[in-house]
């Protein structure tokens, strides 16, 4: 019966065409006691933006800057999730110790010689999460010191999958505070101290 449908008339591709990406809508402003939930960001909603163990730091710094991103996972030829990787991995001094110490170019330097290895990492899990505010997200990272963190919930098959990723950036951001400089330790001062008035 496909005589009764009419085709569809093509249009040109054009030259400077990009392409379409999922996306988040990010809530413009949160509360420290906005659910939890509405800081992270959601893998089931938006694609994760990954890199391989053997790729160059260089190429982990082309891909931070081309998707607008921090943090990229690290993953497997099977996705299976190795570590994580940061800006501040990429453009602080790892590469240049590691250059140095494996006597190669900083160009040759690989992703796994600065990565955060997943036996490093610790993860939330999605059911505490969802029964948190802001506040506790924002206690946990200061807690452990760092800028990120991951949130782990299982898949349909019972397997444990990386969900989503808190970051402080994001939450100070969200909150309506600027943020001036990436240091762990000023990121969560700004925010105490702007929750203070």
């Amino acid at each position: 019966m496909v005589r009764d449908y009419s085709a569809i008339k093509p249009v040109a591709l054009l030259v400077d065409s990009g392409y379409a990406q999922p996306t988040q809508a990010v809530l413009e402003r949160v509360r420290i006691d906005s659910p939890a939930v509405d800081v992270m960001t959601d893998l089931t909603r938006i694609t994760a933006v990954i890199i391989l163990p053997g790729d160059t730091v260089d190429e982990a710094h082309r891909r931070m800057i081309q998707r607008g991103v921090r943090l990229l996972l690290v993953v497997d030829a099977d996705r299976r999730v190795h570590g994580l990787v940061t800006a501040n991995d990429v453009l602080g001094e790892k590469p240049v110790k590691t250059a140095v110490q494996q006597s190669v170019h900083r160009s040759e330097v690989q992703v796994r010689d600065i990565m955060t290895p997943r036996d490093a990492l610790e993860a939330l899990d999605i059911r505490d999460v969802e029964a948190s505010t802001v506040g506790h997200i924002v206690a946990t990272l200061k807690a452990a010191g760092r800028q990120h963190t991951l949130v782990v919930d299982q898949d349909a098959k019972g397997r444990q999958r990386v969900r989503g990723v808190f970051s402080a950036t994001q939450i100070a951001r969200q909150l309506g505070i600027a943020i001036t400089t990436e240091a762990v330790a000023r990121t969560f001062a700004d925010i105490e101290a702007s929750l203070g008035h």
